[in-house]
């Protein structure tokens, strides 16, 4: 593993931005300082740079095993690292769901093999698995994952009985998908009874509606602290959901924490009408009003920590009718791009980025000497050039469904470096791939 010098960045760590060198050496960061006079095997000059530490995306689908001719693990770690993504957190709704301890291996085997980002996999909860899920190992898996809305195969936990003894029994953190079942089959019946098979996409945000939401969300929090379960909910679509949640205590002492993703801090429903399925998601992207209240949530500490959601389907998938078609998208390529340009409108600091991307995930999950800028930990970085615009065509979209709702975008910024666990894994506008991303460990 070669060392590096990284010289003059614009260092944005902890709340400060400083011009500093960092030095790297066996995969962590040895010196950080200015002026560093030390030999590297490589020196980058990062002069009119900004060095962020990489983000930690806590929930993404990187569809392996089973649904491999959408994506996989190495096709989307390579677009993560083009991202400046260091590290994810995979889901379990593949084929077969991930609802053994074997079939969790399985997949860290996989990770092991073919990711070029450090990487966890959680656990899936159903309602009959419950041996397997008290069988997770708190140090080295990042969670477990509970569906409490519509999901593939058997990820569903619609059993009280069942739910009520994943939280109250969960060796470790649990996150949660909240819709509310119920509540969507009652509207989607209405819908299909108005509209038959002629229900168009602007309805999606009707049907997954705020209601359906809101009352999953409270419905975990209640179970959470009835059993003083460590609950993080996922993809927050909705201002009132925000209330849920507090801001007034440290993050370290949180029980209950919150994500939001990069598609309900950008679209609202009226992009519907120009993207279509391509933002078709489960939570669905609602109003205008929405999406500010919960930009306001992850600014003042209601929400904790910005994810993607990465779900790739094909194209052709994507332009089916609206009944057809599947929910989800890319995004873990341009999610830092899109916070940086929030961040150019004025709507976002780069601390506020740096706080909400990597730092409070590192804490939620406890990840262990990594989402920070520090001696001694995992040299995770992403260098940045905020001043050199970057346009989203078919020919740089690295996921390997080929296609990005940010398609024709232009960014205001452009990911120059990415350095994986002392990796250099991106370099002007090339993967490179050399070494792998590591497992992630927890301290618990």
């Amino acid at each position: 593993m070669s060392s590096i010098l990284i010289k003059n960045a614009q260092v944005v760590n902890e709340g400060e931005i400083r011009s500093l060198d960092l030095f790297i050496k066996n995969g962590r960061i040895e010196k950080i300082g200015q002026q560093l006079d030390l030999k590297a095997d490589q020196e980058i000059c990062a002069e009119g740079l900004h060095l962020l530490p990489g983000l930690i995306d806590d929930q993404v689908h990187f569809r392996e095993p089973g649904l491999t001719y959408k994506a996989n693990i190495f096709t989307e770690s390579r677009a993560a690292v083009a991202g400046g993504t260091t590290s994810f957190m995979e889901m379990p709704n593949t084929v077969p769901n991930t609802l053994t301890q074997k079939l969790l291996q399985d997949k860290y085997d996989l990770g092991q093999d073919n990711s070029l980002a450090n990487y966890s996999f959680f656990m899936g909860a159903g309602n009959d698995n419950l041996d397997e899920v008290l069988k997770t190992n708190p140090r080295d898996v990042c969670g477990i994952k509970v569906f409490m809305g519509s999901s593939t195969g058997n990820m569903l936990v619609d059993n009280e009985v069942a739910l009520d003894n994943i939280f109250k029994n969960a060796p470790t953190l649990i996150a949660t998908h909240c819709e509310d079942e119920a509540t969507i089959k009652t509207n989607m019946a209405r819908y299909k009874e108005m509209y038959e098979d002629n229900i168009t996409i602007d309805m999606h945000p009707l049907i997954r509606s705020a209601e359906a939401c809101y009352l999953s969300s409270s419905k975990a929090v209640e179970l959470a602290k009835k059993n003083n379960t460590r609950l993080h909910i996922l993809h927050i679509s909705t201002g009132r959901e925000t209330s849920l949640f507090s801001n007034n205590i440290p993050l370290e002492q949180k029980r209950i924490t919150a994500e939001a993703c990069v598609h309900h801090l950008w679209f609202s429903d009226r992009d519907y009408y120009t993207k279509r399925n391509f933002i078709k998601w489960n939570p669905a992207v609602k109003t205008e009003q929405d999406r500010d209240q919960i930009l306001k949530a992850v600014l003042d500490g209601h929400i904790d920590v910005i994810a993607t959601d990465h779900a790739p389907h094909t194209r052709e998938e994507k332009e089916q009718p609206y009944l057809q078609a599947p929910s989800g998208g890319p995004l873990v390529q341009h999610a830092l791009q899109a916070l940086l340009d929030l961040v150019k409108e004025g709507k976002m600091t780069l601390e506020q980025v740096v706080q909400k991307t990597a730092h409070n995930t590192a804490v939620a999950f406890q990840i262990e000497q990594r989402g920070y800028i520090r001696e001694g930990y995992w040299a995770d970085l992403v260098l940045v050039d905020l001043n050199k615009s970057y346009t989203v065509n078919r020919e740089n979209i690295l996921s390997k469904c080929g296609w990005s709702p940010f398609e024709n975008h232009q960014f205001s910024s452009t990911i120059m470096y990415t350095i994986v666990s002392g990796n250099i894994a991106y370099a002007n506008g090339k993967i490179i791939e050399v070494g792998s991303g590591h497992r992630l460990l927890f301290n618990r």
